[in-house]
C-alpha cells in the first residue's frame, strides 16, 4: 500500500428521528490523544447532551481503531459509525455523534439507523483526499550540507515535520514510502550526514 484516503477538514452534519437530534462531527486526527482533545471540546460546548458516541481509525495501516457505543445498547452507536468510516475506506479520521434525547426511544434498530445516518451525512459534506503513505526520518547535518539536503527533500517530495536549522540542523520529515529508497541511497552518498528512520 502506498497511498491512503483521509479527509483534511471538519465537517458537521444533523439528523432527526421522533424528537432526538444527532449532531455528527467528523474531523482528521493522527493519534488517540487527538481524539481525546476533540472529545472533551464537544462535551464542554454539549454539556445537556446524553451521549456523545464515537469511533475512529488510525495508522497508515488503518489497523488502529476504536469505537464508543457511551451508554447506548451495545453495538447500536459505535458499530455503526465506524462502519462508514470503513466504507470510504478513510484512514486517520474520527467521528464523534452527539445525541439529544427527544423523549421517545428509538429501540435498537432505529438507533442504529440514526448514528450510521448522521456519520453518514457529515462524511458527505467533506471531500475525500488521496495522501501518499509516509516513512519518517530524522536527519542530522552541518550548515555546509543544508542546501543540498534541502534540495534532496524537495525533489523527493517529503514532508517537513520538524526542523532546527544551526550550524548543525536536525530535521524530521517524511518521504512518501515509493521514493524511501531513492532518498536513503542519496544521502548515503553525502558526506557528514546521519540519517535514522523514526519507528512510529
Amino acid at each position: 500500500m502506498t497511498d491512503y484516503y483521509t479527509i483534511e477538514k471538519v465537517g458537521i452534519a444533523e439528523f432527526k428521528d421522533r424528537g432526538s437530534k444527532f449532531i455528527a462531527t467528523a474531523f482528521p486526527m493522527a493519534t488517540a490523544l487527538e481524539f481525546k482533545t476533540k472529545l472533551n471540546e464537544l462535551k464542554k460546548e454539549h454539556p445537556k447532551a446524553v451521549h456523545l458516541c464515537f469511533a475512529y481509525r488510525i495508522g497508515t495501516k488503518g489497523d488502529e481503531f476504536r469505537l464508543n457505543d457511551d451508554g447506548e445498547p451495545s453495538g447500536s452507536a459505535g458499530k455503526p459509525i465506524l462502519g462508514q468510516i470503513d466504507s470510504k475506506k478513510l484512514i486517520n479520521v474520527g467521528i464523534i455523534v452527539i445525541r439529544y434525547f427527544g423523549g421517545t426511544l428509538l429501540g435498537v434498530p432505529g438507533l442504529i439507523n440514526a448514528y450510521k445516518t448522521a456519520a453518514a451525512l457529515c462524511l458527505q459534506t467533506i471531500p475525500v483526499v488521496q495522501k501518499p503513505i509516509m516513512i519518517q526520518f530524522q536527519v542530522e547535518f552541518d550548515y555546509n550540507a543544508q542546501n543540498e539536503v534541502m534540495q534532496l527533500l524537495k525533489q523527493c517530495k517529503c514532508e517537513i515535520l520538524e526542523s532546527n536549522i544551526n550550524l548543525f540542523s536536525i530535521l524530521k520529515f517524511g518521504v512518501p514510502v515509493v521514493r524511501e529508497q531513492e532518498l536513503v541511497f542519496k544521502i548515503k552518498e553525502m558526506r557528514n550526514i546521519e540519517l535514522k528512520k523514526i519507528l512510529c
